[in-house]
């Protein structure tokens, strides 16, 4: 019989063939999502998900069908499930496997098989291969190795957040260091407030390369079904992204196709009446193997934590779609075209009326009238074309619309009898859309005795929001005999009625240079203008404001060999700030600097990564206020220094294991208010902690855990109070059979009581236990 040895062809899913690169002995176990289908189709997605190298004849596998393999499987006992039945087994020849039909008198059972694979095909945007990621573009826009970028850079991807049964944006990150999530508390109108080394992540998020700037209160909202991973870059990143704050930035990238076959459903319910249908559909299409798809889907419906004194529960719903389809007709370009519709409904009131830190039962706003809306829709591109072997053009493009209805009911003033609270009420009607351009172009080249990857860039964004809000007189509350659901007039008087237009523009290049052998120097600059324009109609005032700001970044790592690479970094930061001060002078952007020290160990051969890193961060043009004339001045200047350790290892077949401590030094150098200097911010941890373990046990059943922990925390700028840190666990069960999968998640599984934050005396409550089971299968 004449065997073929199989490649990785375009049309592999068309062809019964594939191949792969050797692979080194230690990486035993794949991640594999192989549905039952014809055999030679089976064994192409084997080869890619494993890197086994197969070698067998056409004809030997027409006709049969494979079963389904899905989850983390040893590679050998993945091969013989796939097999079973069909009449084959694998013969090993070195690293070489070959299919052969079974004996006649051979046992029903297949021997034992050594299979070997090759290094790991991760891609920067690609699934990341159990909990360990290797490679990113989140620091640099390029796909590097993690080791080799000189800034703290964490990721997770699908498998890990599956495991954890993270249901939104803060879960997914909580586990990372010098990350402070839900400083509010839980959030069931979906917003994520979050920290990321002391400074507000507001104007943070990204996604597939793009910003998604939030306009006043219209954040975006995030549906974490729907992404591939979530990588948080730590410290200033305007050399990369533009303006932004200096903290980092939380960068999501979309589930996209990938010419395999996907068919998953799953099932959720849990605890508050949480009931969630989510479904992730892809494959190639017949006859057309250089077009493929992806199609996921959420419908969720919960209700929240807290209810109203009466008994009225707090409900938010979500219905989520988001198509994406790719085009790739030869192995130098590729077109992917990326959709996303979300509509969020949510009761609008986690507020309790507390007072001298002590948290009541009774809610500030009324279900008649309180409530938010918000509807978001995008569409956009990612283009790459390989001009050559060593140079590509890239672009990246997304047009997104985010309107946004918002209306609560807040406490104004408590009453001389110190039981009835005088309230008012407020709307929100503030739309926006953001339309975001970045094109690139990659290239290597040697030079002597060096390797260069070099990258020139231009983005262009532009964001036009409006704001049309309300506000007047809500009936008062009594505390001792509160009355919800009554009438609440429209209101009548304007607040603000304003559109804000934001152009930027920016320039950049970047350097990244091996030389010596064991030296990787990373250089980059950027220039920005950035072009804000307020038509106040309320006023009947028009402002223009231009800022133009040049930001770098310098890094050098030192490969030591076996995975070690210390590295040494610099990087700055800038965030335009709309308004004037007291003698109508616009204000100058933000502006940050850090410097960081840092060490990485990713051993060869290991499924593993361990980082730490000490830095040095400040924030200068910071707007502050006068506490006694309210007046915004630009003289704040804020500094935080601290020590982050993060660890993410499968330290034995089965048991990944994922741990970050945060340490933070965090103060205010200048203010408005002489006394808040040398004073912590509000909000900010100054210690956190997290560990998480996950371990298959064998015969489908796993059993995993984590423990986070979140230290003091200052109730205002003055330091009066501060809330005691608290510890949380969280745990699963989980059983995989076939294309089955079940788990059982439980968050806080102690019940632990606390307060997230009493800011200025007003409490929000932290997360209370909450287990979800979901069913999940796949076909």
């Amino acid at each position: 019989m004449t065997y073929q040895r199989i490649r990785f062809p375009r049309n592999a899913l068309a062809a019964a063939v594939l191949a792969g690169a050797c692979l080194q002995a230690h990486a035993q176990t794949a991640r594999f999502e192989i549905a039952a289908q014809p055999l030679a189709d089976a064994l192409a997605q084997f080869g890619r998900q494993s890197g086994a190298q197969l070698v067998f004849a056409p004809a030997l596998v027409q006709g049969l069908r494979s079963n389904a393999v899905h989850g983390s499987r040893d590679v050998a006992a993945a091969l013989a499930e796939l097999l079973r039945g069909t009449g084959l087994q694998p013969r090993r020849t070195g690293a070489t496997l070959t299919l052969e039909r079974v004996p006649a008198d051979a046992a029903a059972t297949l021997p034992p098989v050594t299979v070997t694979a090759a290094a790991e095909r991760e891609t920067a945007t690609g699934p990341v291969i159990g909990y360990v990621a290797k490679r990113s573009a989140t620091a640099t826009k390029t796909d590097t190795p993690l080791v080799e970028i000189p800034q703290s850079i964490s990721v997770i991807g699908r498998e890990e957040m599956d495991a954890r049964g993270v249901q939104d944006l803060m879960q997914a990150i909580a586990y990372m260091p010098g990350v402070a999530v839900n400083a509010y508390g839980p959030d069931n109108r979906g917003w994520e407030i979050n920290l990321l080394r002391g400074f507000s992540a507001n104007s943070s998020s990204y996604r597939d390369g793009l910003a998604r700037t939030p306009f006043g209160v219209n954040f975006y909202v995030t549906e974490p079904y729907g992404l591939e991973r979530i990588e948080v870059l730590r410290g200033p990143a305007s050399m990369v992204f533009g303006k932004g704050d200096v903290g980092g930035v939380i960068h999501q990238v979309s589930k996209q196709p990938t010419g395999e076959q996907i068919r998953e459903v799953e099932l959720q319910y849990g605890s508050y009446q949480r009931k969630q249908l989510g479904f992730d559909l892809g494959d190639a299409f017949t006859g057309k193997p250089e077009l493929s798809y992806r199609l996921v889907g959420v419908a969720l419906d919960s209700n929240d934590q807290d209810q109203y004194p009466d008994g009225h529960k707090l409900n938010r719903s979500r219905q989520y779609l988001a198509p994406s389809l790719r085009w790739q007709p030869d192995a130098t370009t590729s077109f992917t075209l990326l959709a996303e519709v979300l509509k969020n409904k949510s009761a609008e009131d986690p507020y309790f009326i507390s007072g001298n830190g002590v948290l009541s039962n009774v809610k500030m706003g009324d279900y008649s009238f309180s409530g938010i809306q918000q509807e978001q829709a995008s569409l956009g591109y990612r283009f790459e074309h390989r001009l050559n072997g060593d140079w590509t053009v890239q672009q990246n493009a997304r047009y997104s619309h985010v309107t946004l209805d918002r209306r609560v009911v807040w406490v104004d003033a408590m009453g001389v009898d110190g039981r009835t609270v005088a309230r008012i009420a407020r709307t929100w009607n503030d739309p926006q859309t953001q339309a975001a351009l970045d094109t690139q172009l990659q290239g290597r080249l040697r030079m002597g005795a060096t390797e260069h990857t070099l990258l020139f860039g231009m983005d262009w964004n532009r964001q036009k929001g409006s704001a049309l809000r309300y506000i007047g007189a809500a009936p008062d509350l009594d505390l001792l005999n509160p009355v919800y659901g009554v009438s609440i007039a429209a209101l009548q008087n304007p607040l603000a009625d304003y559109t804000q237009q934001t152009r930027q523009l920016g320039w950049y290049v970047q350097d990244q240079i091996k030389f010596g052998g064991n030296w990787v120097a990373t250089l980059g600059g950027r220039q920005d203008r950035v072009r804000t324009r307020t038509d106040d109609r309320l006023n009947a005032a028009v402002s223009a404001q231009t800022d133009k700001a040049f930001s770098g970044r310098a890094g050098l790592s030192y490969l030591l060999g076996n995975g070690w690479a210390p590295y040494l970094g610099y990087s700055e930061s800038f965030l335009p700030n709309s308004g004037v001060d007291s003698n109508s002078q616009p204000f100058q952007p933000s502006r940050g600097k850090q410097l960081e020290l840092g060490l990485k160990f990713q051993p060869e051969g290991a499924r593993s990564l361990f980082t730490a890193a000490l830095f040095d961060l400040r924030k200068s043009n910071v707007v502050t206020y006068d506490n006694n004339t309210f007046e915004a001045r630009q003289i704040g200047k804020q500094r935080t220094r601290g020590l982050e350790l993060e660890a993410k290892a499968e330290l034995l077949r089965g048991l990944n294991a994922t741990a970050s401590y945060t340490r933070l030094d965090m103060k205010v150098l200048q203010s408005a208010d002489s006394s808040e200097v040398g004073k912590i911010p509000p909000l900010v941890p100054k210690q956190t902690a997290a560990v998480w373990l996950d371990y298959l046990v064998g015969g489908g059943f796993g059993v995993g855990g984590g423990i986070s922990h979140v230290g003091r925390r200052q109730n205002d700028e003055a330091n009066s109070s501060s809330e005691r840190s608290f510890t949380l666990v969280d745990a699963v069960l989980h059983y995989e059979q076939g294309p089955w999968r079940f788990a059982l998640n439980a968050n806080n599984l102690l019940d632990k009581k606390y307060n997230a934050i009493c800011y200025h005396g007003e409490c929000y409550q932290g997360a209370e236990r909450a287990w979800t089971l979901s069913a999940k299968y796949r076909f």
